[in-house]
């Protein structure tokens, strides 16, 4: 019996990986010729004022329902797209794999429970990706063995993480914060996200700490006291230790920030979910006589439970909405077949564009999730990806799934009392050095255009008024 579940492999699958190498052929297209027009005056007066020059700008407008740009700057200029990478990444996942395709979290057994609930053997829990194996997911499939009776677990918990082909990965080496959540890397059973979450409020001239994470591998020590002035880089003003499972969080909250939510990443994969499983179990009434170990999923074993992720569709949603770098990454690798590593999903995503007709030679995709220092695009590439995917037939969910200005996600808070608010759709991206955003704006008249601002710069940090200048520019019928 086999007990492997992949995604089925696409049929573009059978087009030569060498197609890659074509992309540099044929690039002449009406849609990439650049216009002549120069940026509104409203955008140029921002991008002045906060010091960044319009040659470290890149910017692509055109209507949905025409050939050719109506403005196109610096265009074909590749750059660091930042988080707006996104909607490379969940476009081709809603392609390449489907909107409704999910994956699915298993666990098996050597031998079946007893009459009183005993196993004797191990108990192997295999993941095959999961973007969204959340706590209340994770409980859910612990319940299910509760329910089909296994109670005391005789032997190890042998967590298969094979699905994935991966390098040793480093936390720290993106912005040496190995703690914060988003820098956590992918894995076949990324269970929670690995992270923690923590809940500080004030109260009473105390500021109350909330742990909401069951954890039997981490001690949590919280001294934290009420501070003064604003709420603006709290965080950063925590002192955090991680030493060997015990975590101290200590330092001055500013009370005016009022309930925070704290996210953090102090254990490693194997640990996190020993810790996690143990705490769940024993809640259940259950318990677990081995150790928790890395391994694989043996021949000739019983299938006891199994749970299944949301949908691509909403995995996308989560992805876009919230700019969600770890799902960003999960998902990328979905796009690899059954190889596993990031350069297979590079390398299919690209051969995928180009049956598409959408030839990219300056794309270079490190993870999917733009929390890289060497992901490229080209705000005209960009631009023609997103006039393909309101055509295509996923429009919808892909549509569905960006932040809308002055309404949710990433946007909820800008644009707020414009001509842009609730009709520009756009995914935005920030890293050091980067600003980014693109998406669909409708028009007072109606009418829809696809949008791609790119700054590369230095001062990139205060080019959000100048992205927003462009916004409002398209969204007021270009007054």
């Amino acid at each position: 019996m086999s007990h492997h579940h992949f995604f089925p492999i696409p049929k573009f699958a059978t087009l030569a990986l060498t197609l890659i190498a074509l992309t540099l052929v044929g690039q002449a297209s009406a849609q990439t010729t650049e216009t002549p027009q120069s940026l509104p005056p409203a955008v140029s007066r921002a991008l002045a004022a906060a010091k960044i020059p319009e040659n470290a700008v890149a910017v692509t407008v055109q209507a949905l329902d025409q050939n050719a740009p109506l403005l196109a700057h610096n265009a074909q200029t590749p750059m660091n797209p930042a988080s707006v990478m996104k909607l490379v990444t969940t476009y081709a996942a809603l392609e390449m794999l489907g909107a409704a395709a999910t994956w699915q979290t298993s666990v098996w057994s050597e031998a079946q429970p007893d009459a009183d609930g005993n196993l004797r053997g191990n108990l192997y829990v295999q993941g095959s990706g999961d973007p969204k194996l959340n706590l209340e997911n994770f409980w859910i499939l612990l319940r299910q063995l509760r329910a089909r009776g296994v109670q005391n677990i005789g032997g190890d918990l042998v967590l298969d993480r094979s699905r994935f082909s991966l390098p040793p990965y480093n936390p720290a080496a993106f912005d040496k914060r190995p703690l914060r959540a988003y820098n956590v890397g992918p894995d076949a059973l990324m269970v929670d996200f690995y992270a923690m979450r923590f809940i500080l409020r004030p109260e009473d001239n105390t500021i109350r700490f909330i742990n909401e994470s069951p954890n039997d591998r981490l001690q949590v020590v919280a001294q934290l006291t009420p501070g003064k002035g604003g709420c603006d880089g709290w965080r950063d003003r925590l002192n955090i230790r991680n030493e060997a499972g015990r975590l101290e969080i200590s330092g001055k909250y500013p009370v005016s920030c009022g309930e925070k939510v704290l996210l953090l990443s102090p254990l490693p994969p194997e640990t996190h979910i020993d810790g996690l499983f143990r705490a769940l179990w024993r809640e259940m009434g259950g318990s677990l006589k081995g150790k928790v170990r890395a391994g694989v999923v043996p021949a000739n074993v019983k299938l006891l439970a199994r749970q299944s992720s949301p949908p691509v569709a909403e995995i996308v949603r989560d992805v876009n909405k919230w700019s969600n770098n770890v799902m960003a990454r999960q998902l990328f690798l979905a796009l690899s077949g059954e190889e596993g590593t990031p350069k297979a999903a590079a390398q299919r995503t690209g051969v995928w564009l180009q049956s598409q007709g959408l030839n990219f030679p300056e794309l270079v995709l490190e993870n999917g999730s733009g929390l890289s220092r060497q992901e490229r695009i080209s705000a005209a590439n960009l631009n023609r990806l997103l006039i393909a995917a309101w055509q295509s037939a996923v429009m919808p969910e892909f549509i569905a799934s960006l932040p809308v200005a002055a309404v949710d996600g990433t946007m909820q808070k800008r644009l707020r009392g414009t001509p842009a608010a609730g009709r520009a759709r756009i995914k935005t991206g920030t890293l050091d050095g980067v600003k980014a955003a693109a998406g669909y704006v409708q028009d007072e008249q109606g009418r829809r255009y696809a949008v791609t601002f790119l700054i590369n710069h230095a001062n990139s940090g205060a080019g959000e008024r100048a992205v927003d200048a462009l916004l409002v520019w398209v969204a007021a019928g270009r007054r």
